[in-house]
């Protein structure tokens, strides 16, 4: 498999004629949204076995072989040359796929409102496969103990269908806010916690869910020992019956970090504790701020290698959003960004006939157009070069893998940069 940019003047018949595939194939592989119109800086996965690398000015098969992580001999050997034969501009040679690494694969699905749209069954559907787990967003714990389920649907049957395990999220949320009030009753209060852990432990068997994940967010900074004495106490509980627990953390990167998101969140407890993380390393674009990459890959970086430093990288799950921003510039406090999935993003662009560019620091696209009211705008998103570059990070810091917030946003690219990348894991 093989990431093409659009350049000017390039079509998908061309394209398909340089690669050995067809206009069919990167059609359906891609869900191309624009066919008839593509866009410069937009990205093809090409669905071949393997890839193919054009010689470049400077280039020799030891450069080459070294580039791709395969001896100089092999490469010749595959493409049938001499170790000793010069190598032209624009030769192109074939480069065999490479050995994958096995990972694990979570994604997140939140149903709104009074019935779950068909879309997002269908969704959850064409993501199974590529999951080790599939976490219905959210059962919400009560004041009394008691929990607040979300709509699951078909979504335990897909779990069970794709070998998914079923994760039990629970939040402390109320009103969709997250309450430090309904948080502190929880951790503290006994009775009212035994009571939670019982009706945890009867709807987990009622489900069949078998990680119990808990997205505990916005506690009390002095909560956080009874937030790891509480997850001592639900690992005991529950690593009776067989079950994983894990949690959700915010993306620190230092323990001092202050913060009332953060400072609750003990990733050294956490580590030992429970059987894995998800760090949320996302939204630094987000909806209420300036307009920038929703994950850039310094600031992920960065969380990450202090995860590391606090807890083993095989429990660390580097959170993904599937989504990204449409800001209205200027940007003003107040205002909020339109989410958009990866295709819709190409659509704007193309009907607004702008090309993409790419910020090769954050490692992510974005574009700026005007809209037909005179408003200037600019959008971040992901494709498959910005995933590609965290599925290097995945495999760099040997992280247990990733965890998508959320389904329902078309990208079809991820869940193909997947299986190139990767042996999904699968526990059920």
């Amino acid at each position: 498999m093989q990431i093409h940019v659009i350049q000017q003047n390039q079509s998908l018949f061309g394209i398909a004629q340089a690669y050995g595939t067809t206009v069919e194939d990167l059609i359906e592989a891609n869900e191309i949204p624009n066919p008839n119109s593509l866009v410069i800086g937009q990205t093809l996965v090409i669905p071949i076995i393997g890839s193919f690398y054009w010689v470049q000015p400077g280039d020799s098969l030891y450069s080459i072989s070294r580039r791709f992580g395969i001896s100089y001999q092999q490469l010749a050997s595959v493409n049938g040359i001499s170790v000793n034969q010069p190598l032209q501009v624009g030769f192109r040679l074939y480069i065999p796929p490479r050995p994958k690494t096995s990972a694990e694969f979570n994604a997140y699905v939140e149903p709104r409102g009074d019935t779950v749209a068909p879309e997002l069954v269908e969704s959850a559907r064409e993501a199974a496969p590529y999951l080790t787990y599939l976490a219905p967003f959210s059962f919400q714990a009560l004041r009394d103990g008691s929990l607040k389920e979300p709509l699951l649907n078909d979504f335990p049957a897909i779990a069970r269908a794709n070998n998914n395990v079923l994760m039990m999220v629970i939040t402390n949320q109320e009103n969709d806010q997250f309450s430090d009030e309904l948080g502190r009753i929880l951790l503290n209060d006994m009775p009212i916690q035994n009571k939670f852990l019982d009706n945890i432990t009867a709807t987990a068997k009622k489900y069949g869910f078998r990680d119990i994940h808990f997205d505990f967010e916005f506690l009390r900074p002095a909560d956080r020992e009874a937030y790891n004495n509480f997850l001592r106490k639900a690992k005991a509980r529950f690593g009776q019956e067989g079950w994983l627990i894990s949690t959700a953390l915010a993306p620190k990167t230092s323990a001092e970090q202050q913060g009332l998101w953060y400072e609750a969140h003990d990733y050294k407890a956490h580590g030992e504790i429970v059987d894995f993380v998800v760090i949320m390393t996302y939204e630094w674009g987000y909806s209420g701020g300036p307009a920038m990459a929703v994950s850039p890959i310094g600031p992920v970086r960065q969380v990450l290698e202090y995860a590391i430093s606090e807890m083993p990288s095989s429990k660390i799950m580097m959170g993904q959003n599937l989504y990204g921003y449409d800001w209205t510039l200027p940007f003003v406090q107040g205002t909020t960004a339109k989410a958009v999935s990866p295709q819709q993003a190409i659509q704007i662009a193309a009907e607004n006939n702008v090309a993409i560019q790419y910020d090769y620091q954050a490692q992510a696209p974005f574009f700026n157009y005007t809209a037909p009211d005179g408003k200037r705008h600019e959008v971040w998103f992901e494709d498959a070069r910005s995933i590609q570059a965290k599925f290097d990070l995945i495999k760099e810091l040997k992280l247990r893998g990733m965890s998508y917030w959320k389904l329902g946003l078309s990208f079809p690219q991820n869940w193909l940069l997947i299986t190139e990348n990767f042996n999904v894991t699968k526990r059920a």
